[in-house]
C-alpha cells in the first residue's frame, strides 16, 4: 500500500506546486470572485490530500514493530480512500478553474463535473463492481 501512496502523493505534490505558482502569475489579479474561491478551495484540497496520503507513512514509522499492524493497515486504507476522494475534488476544482478561465464558466463547470464523475467511476465504482463479481476485495 505504501508504494501506491507514493505514486498518488507525487501527483498531489505536483498539483499543489502548480496551484502555488498560479497566485504569482500576471493574470491572477484578473480572476473573478468565483475563480478565486475555486482556486483557494482547490489549493486547500490538494494540501489536505497530501496530508492524508502522507499520514500512513508517518503512522507506520511511529508504530513500526509495536504489534499494531492490523490496525495500521485498516487506518491507512481508510486514510488512502479519503485521500483519493479529496484528490478527486482537487482535480475537479483544478479543471473547473482552468477551463473557466480558458473558455467560460459553463464549460468549466461541465469539465469539472465530468472530471469528478470519471474519478469517482474509476476509483470507486470500478473497484466495487470488481468486488461484487469476484466476491473479493480488489485490494487483496
Amino acid at each position: 500500500m505504501l508504494q501506491e501512496l507514493r505514486v498518488t502523493q507525487t501527483g498531489v505534490q505536483i498539483l499543489f506546486a502548480f496551484l502555488l505558482t498560479l497566485a504569482f502569475t500576471p493574470r491572477f489579479p484578473s480572476l473573478d470572485t468565483m475563480q478565486r474561491a475555486t482556486y483557494v478551495t482547490t489549493l486547500l484540497l490538494s494540501v489536505l490530500a497530501a496530508m492524508l496520503f502522507t499520514a500512513p507513512a508517518a503512522l507506520h514509522r511511529r508504530l513500526f514493530q509495536q504489534g499494531a499492524k492490523p490496525q495500521l493497515v485498516t487506518v491507512s486504507s481508510h486514510l488512502a480512500q479519503l485521500g483519493m476522494a479529496v484528490l478527486a475534488l482537487a482535480l475537479a476544482g483544478s479543471v473547473l478553474l482552468v477551463v473557466d478561465v480558458a473558455v467560460g464558466r459553463v464549460g468549466g463547470i461541465v469539465a469539472g463535473a465530468g472530471t469528478l464523475v470519471v474519478c469517482l467511476g474509476l476509483w470507486a465504482l470500478v473497484p466495487d463492481m470488481m468486488r461484487r463479481r469476484t466476491g473479493r476485495n480488489p485490494e487483496d
